[in-house]
């Protein structure tokens, strides 16, 4: 999932990371920032000047200073999904909470490949905006809900025989699935919902069962045309037989790479 990691421990989906060395493409908490946040390059571990730094979710934007310094003055509360942009890089997000926040954060960006396809830069609410106060994060639920499924046209290229199209989504929150329940990412007690789905031209390609970032799905080769239809629908809550019932959740930054098979 990460990219690089030198001399580190990570603990994933929403677990305080201890601290380390560095980490590539995600946090590190770090007591020599002197209380400021940075944004560096994840492969040269340079400062990244003028980086944009937003938490849409708290209304909160600022910019990186010449030393890739940021100040995080934002009362987090909850978890968020915190994004970065700079131009030349691939936009970055991932959920942050107080605890994370509670020492200043190292945050590695990458530079883009000229075979990145951007999607979509934006916080996605998918549901039908009914949800219990015990879902996943349903306190930070702030985007106005789009509908139970999000849809777009992409184009792509076919990869090269020795090549994978990947689809990776930045950050996600809100699932209500077993997985994420099982996880402690929520606390509904007694009903779960159905995963999050991804159809590709008509064909489901994969699902989503839990909350964090960098999820990635491939894209088999054989469904790749010019212009392609990507949907992503949200679960059902699999113990309402009345109506049916939405599981509410937030997305963000989707892309596609272009990356090695692993065979």
């Amino acid at each position: 999932m990460l990219k690089k990691i030198l001399i580190c421990i990570f603990l994933y989906s929403g677990i305080i990371p201890v601290f380390c060395t560095t980490i590539s493409g995600n946090i590190r908490q770090d007591e020599q920032l002197n209380n400021k946040c940075a944004v560096i390059d994840s492969n040269t571990e340079k400062p990244v000047e003028n980086a944009r730094i937003y938490i849409p979710n708290y209304n909160f934007q600022t910019e990186t200073d010449k030393n890739g310094h940021f100040e995080l003055n934002a009362n987090i509360t909850d978890k968020a999904i915190l994004q970065i942009e700079k131009e030349g890089y691939r936009p970055f997000s991932i959920t942050i909470d107080k605890y994370i926040t509670e020492k200043p954060l190292k945050l590695g960006i990458e530079k883009t490949n000229s075979t990145d396809v951007f999607i979509d830069k934006g916080v996605y609410h998918l549901g039908d905006d009914v949800y219990s106060l015990n879902s996943a994060n349903c306190a930070q639920f702030k985007a106005r809900p789009i509908g139970t499924f999000y849809s777009k046209k992409i184009t792509l290229k076919k990869p090269d025989t020795n090549k994978q199209a990947v689809l990776v989504f930045g950050s996600v929150m809100g699932l209500d699935t077993k997985l994420a329940k099982e996880l402690g990412q929520n606390a509904i007690v007694s009903v779960y919902s159905s995963p999050l789905e991804i159809i590709f031209n008509g064909q489901k390609i994969g699902e989503l069962n839990m909350n964090g970032d960098n999820q990635q799905i491939v894209i088999p080769s054989s469904l790749i045309k010019n212009t392609n239809d990507l949907t992503i629908k949200t679960g059902e809550n699999l113990f309402q037989y009345k109506y049916t019932d939405y599981d509410d959740m937030e997305f963000a930054n989707l892309r596609i790479e272009y990356r090695d098979k692993v065979f």
